[in-house]
């Protein structure tokens, strides 16, 4: 896990997907910002590390990371001003091939071995929690995204009420607050009997979710139907669907890793419970259409949430694209079709260096963390505002009402994208009409 990936300095003009490609399949691949030869490899290079799933049953999260870093390399090939110098920019890009001890040593390499200045990290708890641990024990400032922030901060051992002890860690996006209050704004789209079925794992995510949200949901009138945490790789889910079925939910909702949905999903359609529900939201799973597509007809009609979504309308500070230039540009290289994550992991690269801009020193750690504790900007994904978080270290962001629906005739793909409710970012517009899952 210590080996380093080779950090030779590249000619950003010669830089294909190709070669790209074979350098990350070792592991790791550092993108040489910049064509300057006066530049010295050491004073006068920002080193910025970026760990993301690439690979493994997290592997949907990271699909798209390979195009957007080639994005910020191409805006940053004259290299990057902060401080009234130029920069070159090493972007060390690292899979952790969903495994957390992985993600962990990875960050431990890039710290000890590579010598960054910023730490980027994004998708899940599994890839976030031990890539901030590890920089906030080694002093070195990180900036994350995409994983409720309460599974970031309480989950790392932050207390209610108590000040943060974190110095070095950042984190921006979506919370239990922007679930509930989307949840609600989309459940009251589609008449049901308000229970609802919940499966939420023995993990970061389902933990938090079951502690913060169900009692929410609870106090909004919803009946929740809880058979109790399941572990991750679980096999037969006979005992969860019997419940759901005997105490007649119409609606379900779920936080689980592809595999297990799909097997869950699978079950309680032959078990007759898809039949009755009218809902089904699912979070994580939901989010990419290869695992929409995966689930065949099961797939049709399952509601999701984005925490970005081509319709929002804001741009990328660091590569000026907008959200449909981004989807667009990205299915036009990789003939797949768009996922929200492009814009989630381009808004980590849009703040990370709105704050390496705004630091007095950029190869001061301390200076780099005080920029990030005052950041405030405009990303592709919305507003990133650590001066007005709910806790220190934290700036809350949108979660979008989502739903897979039948593409139209002609469409490149089976399914589209729909956005069907906005109340966590009203300047995001409604696309469609929620239509129940079984309608």
């Amino acid at each position: 896990m210590n080996e380093k990936p080779d950090t030779t300095t590249i000619n950003p003009l010669a830089w294909t997907r190709r070669s790209f490609m074979a350098a990350t399949a070792v592991g790791g691949a550092t993108l040489a910002m910049g064509t300057n030869s006066t530049f010295a490899q050491s004073a006068d290079t920002i080193k910025v590390g970026f760990i993301s799933p690439r690979t493994g049953p997290l592997a949907g999260f990271g699909q798209t990371d390979g195009y957007v870093l080639d994005l910020a390399k191409k805006a940053l090939t004259g290299g990057f001003q902060s401080g009234g110098k130029n920069w070159k920019v090493e972007i060390i890009d690292q899979d952790t091939q969903s495994d957390p001890s992985r993600a962990g040593q990875l960050a431990k390499d890039l710290i000890n071995n590579q010598n960054i200045d910023l730490m980027l990290v994004v998708s899940t708890p599994e890839t976030i929690n031990p890539v901030a641990d590890a920089c906030e024990a080694a002093g070195v400032p990180c900036l994350s995204t995409v994983m409720p922030w309460e599974a970031w901060y309480f989950g790392r051992g932050a207390k209610p009420g108590q000040p943060s002890p974190f110095k070095w860690t950042y984190h921006f996006g979506f919370g239990v607050g922007e679930f509930f209050k989307t949840y609600v704004s989309q459940w009251k789209l589609i008449e049901t009997n308000k229970k609802v079925g919940v499966m939420y794992p023995n993990d970061a995510d389902g933990n938090a979710i079951r502690a913060n949200l169900a009692p929410l949901l609870a106090k909004e009138g919803f009946t929740i139907v809880d058979p109790g945490p399941y572990e991750d790789g679980t096999t037969d889910y006979s005992a969860q669907i019997s419940l759901f079925k005997k105490e007649g939910i119409e609606i379900f909702n779920s936080f689980p890793i592809p595999p297990d949905f799909a097997a869950f999903w699978r079950q309680a359609a032959q078990q007759g419970l898809t039949r009755k529900i009218k809902i089904c939201q699912v979070a994580k799973t939901g989010l990419f259409p290869s695992d929409i597509n995966a689930l065949g007809k099961l797939g049709m009609n399952i509601s999701s949430a984005a925490y970005w979504h081509k319709a929002f309308p804001y741009k990328s500070t660091l590569t000026g694209v907008s959200g449909t230039e981004l989807a667009d540009g990205y299915e036009t290289a990789s003939g797949k079709q768009w996922t929200q994550q492009l814009g989630a992991s381009l808004a980590l690269l849009d703040a990370g260096f709105e704050a390496l801009k705004a630091s007095s020193n950029v190869k001061d750690k301390a200076a780099v963390a005080k920029a990030l504790s005052t950041l405030k900007t405009t990303t592709i994904a919305g507003k990133v505002d650590f001066t007005s978080g709910p806790v220190a270290n934290v700036s809350p962001g949108p979660i979008i009402g989502t739903q897979w629906v039948k593409a139209a005739s002609g469409s490149k793909f089976p399914l589209d994208y729909v956005v069907t409710e906005n109340v966590t970012d009203p300047n995001v517009p409604v696309g469609a009409k929620l239509v129940p899952y079984n309608g």
